[in-house]
């Protein structure tokens, strides 16, 4: 089975129909949204009529922070920013939406694979793995041999062998990955709707449990689009630069 991970769409049309498209070219036949598919863009809608469409035909799909926030309200701790666009994101959803978002589990697990927004230890608390520290101990939190996840919007992965050492690695865009079934792994797949890495193209990640190969991919979409759409709904205009910008 060949899983498409996509994560942090973040509101962001565009970037979600180029990596879906991308993947089912790529022969996905089953697809994991692992959070934030609002928040900080512009058709909140629409890209949650989409994940919706692919959940009812059997997708995974956990809850992000941001769409914690939209359901129930936004933390203390959110930036006043990210708070402006919780509130109108809220205005622009549909009461089944919004309900749909708050029932969304904070985890999901399938055979030997775990699906979490952010670190498997403590989901709730959203803490960002920036590291192979807060990595080991999301990895301990776990017995599932691949954990995916997502919130730092920048492509990771990292292992914890059978002895217990960490590593981190470099993904290369469209390189296959051997993943040993020995080690237990950790995939941030980067954003698809806001990525943070300099680089602007869309990110997302195939799994094949079969072969046991993982792969990343960057995927080029009209970024000035959605930058657009941000700005003429009267966002934060950070957010169409963060688009344009990668960063």
């Amino acid at each position: 089975m060949r899983i498409a991970l996509l994560t942090d769409l973040h509101a962001n049309r565009e970037a979600l129909d180029a990596c879906l498209a991308h993947a089912a070219g790529q022969g996905a036949d089953k697809y994991a949204f692992t959070g934030d598919l609002v928040g900080y863009g512009g058709d909140p809608a629409r890209v949650l009529d989409t994940v919706m469409e692919h959940a009812a035909r059997g997708a995974i799909v956990v809850k992000g922070n941001h769409d914690e926030a939209t359901a129930g309200g936004a933390r203390p701790g959110m930036h006043a920013e990210a708070r402006e666009v919780i509130a109108w994101t809220r205005g622009q959803l549909r009461p089944e939406q919004l309900a749909w978002l708050d029932a969304l589990p904070l985890t999901c697990e399938l055979g030997s694979m775990m699906f979490v927004h952010a670190s498997a230890h403590e989901p709730q608390r959203w803490e960002y793995v920036m590291g192979v520290v807060e990595a080991e101990r999301s990895l301990r939190a776990s017995h599932s041999r691949m954990v995916f996840s997502g919130h730092v919007h920048a492509p990771a992965l990292y292992r914890r062998a059978d002895d217990g050492r960490m590593g981190a690695h470099a993904p290369q865009a469209g390189t296959k990955v051997r993943i040993e079934a020995r080690h237990q792994y950790l995939v941030i797949p980067g954003s698809v709707g806001q990525p943070r890495d300099g680089n602007c193209a869309a990110c997302y990640a195939m799994y094949d449990d079969e072969s046991r190969e993982l792969t990343y991919f960057r995927v080029a979409y009209d970024h000035g689009a959605a930058a657009r759409r941000v700005i003429a709904e009267g966002l934060p205009i950070v957010f169409a630069m963060r688009l344009v910008e990668g960063i």
